[in-house]
């Protein structure tokens, strides 16, 4: 067998072991974090020294800043002290060699001395650092709620097919400049032909949280309509089902996106708050608002939020859209407010505090993998 890929399946066999290797002081939570922190630690460097190429523009200022040098040295001595304790404690190896590695690697490439050795030759660039940082922030924001507050207890944070989730996520984050060029387009063409600019002047000056407000409640009511023809055209249906063919719910489940459906439906939300003339200010912390709202709606978290439920989408609402059971089907269309669902009649909640059985479609006609699940809109019905 092939080293590499008898080491891939090493590392994949360690990540997705039982719960009963899993227990604290087995090494299997110092081996995880010491490889993340490595591999974190390696793009961080790779980001410093091609910052042209694997940076975003808005993150030159963060990466140039002391703080952020000071930050990855913590990162590579976590990553090295998790790594050792792995190699300590587990009779397996392969996560606490893998972040030794990576670590190591990271500190011969520069570490926190590492500069620039590539010139800005392009506009063009990947979102490398973008990828870094949402899956570090992302990561440790939701997975030790998911361990502590379950709703499924046997889930674990490898589960069935998080390997293609984070394929999503990889994509969706280096591909962000395409992605969002392509669809802030139609509304900024718009914009530009349109001169609404004393009604734009009025809207940029109302106050930051009744901006922020009012984006949520246009951009739901736009996403709700264009979600719900997303289920009832069969030629979007397919695209769609991509998203829908995820068997497992938790943070990572909401970037299992098609390509062309980010497009349309990114493309068609962001009309109002482009169109309307909203500050920056509050465009951005909708961007960040709209993010963790849906990765929480995905997210396998039990709470039971109560009166909450009422007025904004929790994982138990979001859940029954992605259920398959028979009730699930073409429910809780809306990603912030269930009101919209409530007056256009497609509100579903059960009594009782009850949770879809299980997710994804009936008979699980969409292939696994990223490639074939892209190519799967376009092949013709057998």
């Amino acid at each position: 067998m092939n080293p590499l890929h008898e080491t891939r399946l090493k590392i994949r066999s360690e990540l997705e072991a039982p719960p009963a290797l899993r227990k604290f002081g087995s090494g299997w939570i110092s081996g995880v974090l010491g490889m993340m922190f490595g591999i974190a630690a390696l793009g961080s460097v790779i980001m410093m020294r091609f910052p042209g190429v694997f940076t975003m523009r808005e993150n030159a200022g963060v990466i140039d800043h002391p703080a952020f040098r000071t930050g990855m040295f913590v990162l590579m001595v976590l990553a090295f002290v998790f790594s050792l304790l792995n190699l300590i404690l587990r009779p397996s190896k392969a996560l606490g060699m893998t972040g030794m590695i990576a670590t190591l690697l990271a500190v011969t490439f520069g570490g926190t001395s590492a500069s620039a050795v590539a010139p800005d030759l392009t506009p063009v660039y990947f979102g490398l650092d973008f990828f870094v940082l949402r899956l570090l922030f992302t990561g440790f924001l939701f997975i030790p709620l998911e361990t502590l507050f379950p709703n499924r207890a046997d889930q674990g944070i490898f589960r069935y097919e998080w390997r293609e989730d984070l394929f999503y996520y990889l994509i969706s984050s280096m591909l962000v400049q395409v992605l969002t060029w392509l669809s802030f387009m139609p509304a900024q063409t718009l914009f530009k032909l349109t001169s609404w600019t004393e009604f734009r002047a009025w809207i940029a000056a109302l106050p930051f949280l009744v901006q922020l407000v009012a984006i949520m409640f246009l951009t739901d009511l736009v996403q709700y309509w264009v979600h719900r023809l997303f289920h009832r055209i069969p030629a979007l249906w397919r695209f769609h089902a991509v998203h829908h063919s995820a068997q497992h719910m938790d943070w990572m489940a909401g970037a299992r996106m098609h390509f062309l459906e980010i497009l349309i439906l990114r493309g068609t939300t962001v009309f109002p708050m482009i169109l309307l003339g909203f500050s920056q200010t509050a465009v951005n912390a909708y961007v960040l608002v709209v993010y963790l709202f849906a990765t929480f709606a995905h997210s396998n978290l039990g709470w039971r939020l109560g009166s909450m439920e009422k007025f904004f989408v929790t994982p138990r609402f979001h859940h029954w859209h992605h259920g398959i059971e028979k009730e699930a089907i073409d429910v809780n269309f809306a990603i912030h407010f269930p009101l919209f669902d409530k007056i256009f009649g497609t509100h579903h909640m059960p009594e009782n505090n009850r949770w879809p059985s299980g997710y994804g479609i009936g008979g699980h006609p969409v292939p696994k993998g990223y490639w074939q699940q892209f190519l799967y809109p376009f092949r013709r019905k057998k």
